[in-house]
Formats: C-alpha cells, structure tokens, sequence
C-alpha cells in the first residue's frame, strides 16, 4: 500500500505538470477548434463552451473533481447529461464509481470512447512487441553467453550494438521495404478490417518494436548469463552430473530473470502508452498516434487522458514487477520497517 500510494502521486505529478505544459504552450485551442479564419466572437463563443474562459487554476481543480467521482451505474447521456463523457469504472451497487476525461475540443466526442477504442490495439501491439523481444534477446543473449569469446559471440555483441543505435523509424523503414515492398509478404501498413487483417499488419510494426528492444535484452542477457556460469552453484550443479539444458535453464537462467522481468515491466510500461514512431510509421491506430495528433491540435483533454493512461500502465507495470520479484527468487521478501524507538 505505501508503494501504491507513491505511484499514484507519481501519475498525479505526471497529470499536473502535463496540464501546466499544455497552458504555456503558444496558440489558442479554440482558434483551433473554430478555424484560422473564424471571426472573433465564433472564436469567443467556442471558447466560453470549452471551458477555456476560465483561469487555468480553476480549470485545473474541476478537472480532478470531474475526473474520479460517484454517478449512475448507467451511462444515459439523455438522462444525465452531465455523465454524457463518463466510463463506470467500477459499480457500487445502484450507483457507480465514474471516470471522466470530458470532451475532446476536435473531435467533440467524448476522450474515454476514444481512449476505449485506441486502448485494446496498444495493448496487442505492445504484446507482440515483448514477446519478440524476449523471444529474439533471451535465444541470441544465450548463445553469445554460452560462446564466450568466440566469433558468434563478438557477431551477436555487434549486432545488437547497431539495433541500440539505429532509430526505430530506420528499422520500420527498413522493413517495409524488404517484407512489404520488395517481398509483398506483409502489408505496408494500416489497421485492416478483419482479424486477420489486424494480424498481418501488427507484424511489421512488432518485429520493429522487438528488433530494437531486443538488441539490448540480448546485451542484459548476456552479461548476467556469463557472472552466474562462473557461479558456485553452477560449478556444483555440473560436478553431480547435471545436464546442461538443466544447468542453463534452472540454475542460470532463472537466476538472471530478474533484471529481465524489470526492463520488461519498464518496457511494457511505456508501450502501452503508444509508441509514438512506430504507430505514425505503419498507421498503427493507437494511444501514440492519438496523442501526437491531440498534442498537434492542443487538445488538452485528450492529451491529459492519454497521460493519465500512460502513467497507470508504467505503474501498474512495475508495481507487477516487485509482486514478481518473491515468485522468481524466495529470498527477496518484504522486510518491516525497523521500529524507531
């Protein structure tokens, strides 16, 4: 619980100063909203609907009053008009707990609708991405800790060097023009309209996502892989007569798992909050696309949501990292803290 409540203040810090970074930033949103050649009082008139008219300090208080708060289990927005850009997030019997980005200044829908509709592609993408990543770095991190010091070694090291170097819209260049392009196997890019269609088009910017995350695993790998074979237990496990698959697998790998279920957490984190690249690159219809186009048309709401989303999915994402961490080795425990007196 002492955690949890740090990283909710974290998410509150993160939310604060993004409103404070959306305030100073040069324009006018409602000149946006209304046009460049919108006469004055249209521009007056839009701006007293959003809410901009207000002082930012005001703005600010009622957007964490709207944010979290108690409303009808179901949405009506005939009914209830006030709830019309609310998402129950949790039901409390004949009432419900309600959560409320408001209205989206462009598109003048309301944030958790397009937050409910971009949320589940992120989600997928960001799967994909992980799982490419560990499948691609824990097999190459292996081998060049099982080859120490020989070619394979020094081609795995130098090759996951480049992926760390190159930027990943070099890497979803790269393979559009190989896979889609030259080889027509996948398409170029875009969203689909079947199942199937969503999976062919989620490879490419996965295998982008994967190849670079995977050059570092492969370096994380590998360096914890080589410390633990010079390892006591190591030495002790291949004396009995231990195979080796066994060796590597119980006695190395698990024990190597934990810097890698970290990085993973802070991976999984930060995709679910869009890769902003990667998603404009392949017209992958995500929290990162949304989020560019909301910060390119100072559209605050969305942008504090997509936020909001993003800080929540880091938490939770290491907060499933120290849960994991007495799983994986029974020696990390949560210890109390010594009494002061």
């Amino acid at each position: 619980m002492r955690r949890l409540g740090a990283r909710l203040a974290v998410v509150w810090a993160v939310v604060s100063i993004a409103f404070a970074v959306n305030e100073l930033l040069p324009g006018d949103p409602a000149r946006a909203v209304a046009g460049v050649q919108a006469r004055p009082a249209d521009v007056a008139r839009i701006r007293q609907q959003l809410g901009l008219d207000r002082s930012p300090a005001v703005r600010y208080v009622l957007f964490w009053r709207r944010l979290v708060h108690i409303g009808p289990r179901h949405r009506d927005p005939l009914a209830e008009p006030s709830h019309a850009s609310c998402a129950v997030a949790l039901p409390l019997g004949h009432r419900a707990l309600h959560i409320d980005f408001g209205m989206s200044f462009q598109r003048r829908t309301p944030v958790v609708d397009l937050l409910e509709a971009r949320l589940p592609r992120t989600f997928a993408l960001a799967l994909a991405a992980v799982f490419t990543q560990l499948l691609f770095g824990l097999t190459t991190g292996t081998l060049a800790a099982l080859h120490r010091g020989s070619w394979l070694d020094r081609l795995l090291v130098t090759t996951s060097l480049l992926g760390i170097s190159a930027p990943t819209f070099l890497i979803a260049l790269l393979l559009q023009w190989i896979l889609a392009r030259e080889l027509r196997w996948l398409p170029l890019d875009g969203y689909g309209t079947t199942l199937a269609d969503h999976a062919r088009c989620m490879v490419l910017p996965a295998l982008t996502l994967g190849i670079y995350g995977a050059a570092y695993y492969t370096r994380l790998v590998r360096d914890e892989m080589v410390l633990l074979l010079r390892s006591d237990w190591v030495r002790t496990a291949r004396a009995k007569g231990v195979r080796a698959w066994a060796v590597i697998a119980i006695h190395v790998l698990r024990n190597a798992l934990l810097p890698i279920i970290t990085a993973v957490g802070l991976d999984l984190g930060a995709l679910m909050g869009g890769a902003i690249v990667t998603e404009t690159v392949f017209r992958w219809p995500g929290l990162g696309e949304l989020s560019l186009r909301a910060t390119i048309d100072r559209d605050g709401p969305v942008v504090c949501g997509c936020l909001i989303v993003t800080s929540v999915a880091v938490v939770a994402a290491n907060l499933l990292v120290d849960l994991s961490y007495a799983r994986l080795d029974p020696r990390v425990t949560v210890q109390p803290e010594p009494d002061s007196r």
